[in-house]
């Protein structure tokens, strides 16, 4: 990692993860394979900030289910972002060195290993939500094809989301500024 930590992916250790690493890591990974509108990759780092907004809007939550949502796609800093159906192929090799990375990033910011069942259901809902403003607005689906495959989102608007792609080094201050504003209200509680 640019941070000088060396994490195992086969036995990660919340010791060797760094926040810097995370959000460098995300704000590098496009969404979508690249394949968004707009002068720069749609990143997952942008991605997990939508997220989080929207889990907001629909949840009364903590700081650290907020900051679940946010750390969502946390692997990814690592192993990258799959589409979907090709996870399904990859199948549980993947999955497994999955839940390992998101078991250390969450230890090593003081959450549980991994969000339970009610929790990830709620930041999967806000998740699809994104999904589907992210394919209609960027990723080139008709708006008809985006409620196929992610459901008509109620209570959010597209104009209630920054959608615009942003450049990598922006998209990774915002990462971290949201995710220290979360932390600090984490330390008030």
């Amino acid at each position: 990692m640019l941070s000088g930590r060396r994490l195992d992916l086969l036995d990660p250790s919340p010791l060797d993860v760094e926040l810097s690493d995370i959000a460098h890591g995300l704000a590098r990974v496009a969404r979508w394979n690249g394949q968004t509108s707009g002068d720069h990759a749609f990143s997952v780092a942008q991605h997990s900030l939508i997220v989080e907004d929207i889990f907001r809007h629909q949840n009364e939550a903590t700081a650290d289910e907020c900051l679940m949502a946010l750390l969502h796609d946390a692997p990814e800093y690592v192993i990258g972002d799959m589409i979907s159906p090709f996870k399904s192929v990859v199948g549980g090799g993947y999955k497994s060195v999955e839940k390992r990375l998101e078991a250390a990033i969450h230890l090593r910011f003081g959450l549980p290993p991994h969000p339970s069942r009610e929790l990830k259901d709620r930041i999967k809902k806000a998740d699809t939500v994104a999904a589907y403003f992210e394919a209609s607005q960027l990723a080139g689906f008709t708006v008809v094809e985006a409620q196929k495959f992610f459901g008509q989102p109620r209570g959010i608007t597209k104009e209630m989301l920054q959608l615009a792609p942003l450049p990598a080094v922006e998209a990774q201050v915002r990462f971290c500024e949201r995710f220290a504003a979360l932390d600090a209200g984490r330390s008030a509680s």
